[in-house]
């Protein structure tokens, strides 16, 4: 099994927007997948917090779920 971040999108619902060499972005563990989030989400405050993105500007984490996939990808 691996693991992939999925981003909840209105016109398609939950998806996986991660790409790696245009391929599909997955995860070998749960952990490794919470830890990208985590970092993602660390990015963006770190950029509030210099100025470099507007309050307004983050990302809301209830739109990001990791979910487990059946294959490699």
């Amino acid at each position: 099994m691996t693991y992939e971040v999925q981003t909840y999108t209105i016109c398609e619902g939950w998806i996986n927007c991660g790409t790696v060499d245009d391929k599909p972005q997955t995860f070998e563990t749960w952990a490794a997948a919470q830890a990208e989030l985590d970092e993602f989400f660390d990015d963006i405050a770190a950029e509030i917090a210099s100025g470099d993105r507007a309050p307004d500007e983050d990302y809301d984490p209830e739109d990001y779920r990791i979910v487990e996939t059946s294959s490699h990808a």
